[in-house]
């Protein structure tokens, strides 16, 4: 950088990063590289003011301090470029889960939860502007607790964990949880959809499922990242449930939400690994059959539990077969669950032109599935209403559906695969 060569630089732009990334590279950027002036962490944001004042006196500038209790949760977000349909509301920051080859919980901390009240008051303020769709948002974000009391609700301890899954961290007394919210949320709200990601397996009580069952503009579209089919593999990833247990879970889900979408999560080629493992992840996906699904080969990071313990010992090579074959494992099984949906019918929300063509919709079920529709037999649709058109034919992971009020056609086929050669995985 321009510091490291003894100059002075030839404008008065400062450069800074800021975030997760920047708490983790901030040695190297700041003093061994010296590419940037500013160094902030995902919790220092109001600390911006006094950074950018000393980079601009000529002096780095660093503040990546975690913080036990900082939310932001009374600074108001500025949606610039938004679509006007769709939000995201973060409700929690941080997570306790540590699992074992994750960096989150030492990149953005430990675990902690907005108050309820000013995650009404956004929402409410979204609905008023006419938004038809929110997403709340958490690094771990079924774990939701509001233990500040602020509505005058005693702080209780939590039900206990579902059968087989063990928390690393046990969850905090609290007047309000997830399931709470959501049910606050949505009745609140009767015309807004409501989605919430990224969640962990364990903290899907039964009040939660009851919710989603029982609101109809709460999504029955769950993403539940399972990581592996393997429980050996499993535990080496702390995630603190086994195959077994996570076959369970998602058997309840179907049983009290049927039709329910399920997506998730897998991590190929982690420490250890067999090719048995890799075999009983295979079955898992085909067992299971999930909508949506992102997944990675194994990329180690550096302060995890898996940097420090564990051996990196899965061979480049056998990683990405092992990516290939489940991803292919997956879209087989997203096919067919695509070509079930044909002469179903779904509320879609319609949010803009296609991509393809100005003769047609495109818009989103409540399932998250992507469907495009022709104009023609409703000119005077506006972006933001909601239509009931029934599926009936698949290509790809879009769904067209013919928008005469009832109607409707599906193209789909394969589901929405995410993922490629890097990455650790998601962080839940």
């Amino acid at each position: 950088g321009w510091r490291a060569r003894g100059g002075s630089r030839p404008t008065r732009t400062v450069v800074g990063l800021l975030g997760c990334m920047g708490e983790r590279l901030k040695g190297r950027l700041l003093e061994e590289d010296q590419l940037v002036d500013v160094v902030c962490g995902p919790d220092a944001y109001r600390a911006l003011p006094r950074l950018l004042a000393q980079a601009r006196g000529g002096q780095p500038a660093l503040d990546v301090a975690l913080s036990l209790d900082e939310t932001y949760a009374d600074v108001a977000p500025v949606r610039e470029g938004s679509d006007g349909i769709s939000a995201f509301v973060s409700i929690m920051r941080g997570c306790n889960n540590m699992c074992s080859y994750c960096i989150v919980p030492h990149t953005r901390g430990r675990e902690r939860s907005r108050p309820s009240s000013s995650i009404r008051a956004e929402v409410a303020q979204l609905a008023a502007q006419g938004y038809r769709e929110v997403t709340l948002l958490g690094q771990n974000v079924n774990s939701y607790a509001d233990g500040d009391g602020g509505d005058g609700g005693a702080l209780v301890a939590p039900s206990p964990t579902r059968d087989g899954f063990t928390p690393m961290v046990p969850p905090p007394k609290a007047s309000l949880r997830f399931a709470g919210l959501l049910d606050t949320l949505s009745a609140a709200h009767p015309e807004v959809r409501f989605r919430f990601t990224s969640p962990h397996p364990k903290d899907f009580p039964d009040q939660l499922l009851e919710v989603i069952r029982d609101r109809p503009n709460a999504c029955a579209s769950l993403h539940i990242p399972a990581q592996s089919g393997s429980t050996a593999v499993l535990a080496a990833m702390r995630r603190g449930y086994s195959r077994e247990t996570y076959m369970r879970l998602i058997e309840c889900v179907r049983e009290v939400l049927p039709g329910v979408a399920i997506s998730s999560d897998f991590i190929s080629g982690f420490c250890g690994e067999t090719e048995a493992d890799h075999a009983e992840t295979l079955s898992l996906l085909e067992a299971v059959r999930f909508e949506r699904a992102f997944m990675f080969a194994y990329s180690l990071r550096e302060k995890t539990h898996a940097h420090r313990r564990l051996s990196d010992d899965v061979p480049e090579p056998v990683k990405q077969r092992r990516l290939r074959e489940v991803i292919d494992t997956f879209n087989a099984g997203a096919r067919a669950s695509n070509e079930e949906e044909v002469g179903t019918v779904h509320h879609v929300l319609v949010e803009a032109l296609s991509k393809k063509s100005d003769a047609e919709w495109a818009g989103r079920t409540e399932h998250g599935k992507r469907v495009v529709l022709p104009r023609r037999p409703l000119p005077q649709l506006q972006f933001g209403e909601l239509l009931p058109p029934p599926l009936s034919r698949s290509v790809g992971a879009a769904a067209g559906g013919a928008a005469t009020g009832g109607g409707g056609v599906a193209r789909g086929g394969g589901g929405e695969a995410g993922g490629g050669g890097g990455g650790g995985g998601a962080a839940t």
